[in-house]
């Protein structure tokens, strides 16, 4: 069974730091797509990031998060930089998205429950 089981989030303030981590058992996807998205209350799903050989952002990350992996440990990472008081969602980790389109939450097979970011102002 696959497990996709994300943490670091928290409450951090405008201009700080966190770092999200998730961790995945029960396959290995290290050729294949790992993502993160964010969900705003009220908003729709929306990609973040992407990472396969090369990495992926939306352009309001840019600059400021970075997504790395550690396929030995079967680890995907969110360095998140900068943060805003707008980039306050639950954040999701997913793998393996068919058609290799990334970008898009229709597509991923798996996902993680989700972890709570808050950035105050």
């Amino acid at each position: 069974q696959v497990q996709l089981v994300e943490s670091g989030g928290g409450l951090a303030q405008a201009g700080g730091s966190l770092r999200l981590s998730c961790a995945v058992s029960g396959r290995t996807f290290s050729s294949n797509f790992m993502g993160w998205f964010r969900q705003a209350p009220g908003k729709e799903r929306e990609f973040v990031a992407a990472i396969l050989s090369y990495t992926y952002y939306t352009d309001s990350v840019k600059g400021r998060f970075t997504i790395s992996r550690d396929n030995a440990k079967s680890t995907v990472f969110l360095q998140m930089n900068n943060l805003k008081p707008e980039d306050t969602a639950v954040y999701y980790c997913a793998a393996d998205p068919r058609l290799r389109m990334y970008y898009s939450t229709a597509h991923y097979a798996y996902w993680g429950q989700g972890t709570q970011v808050t950035v105050s102002s």
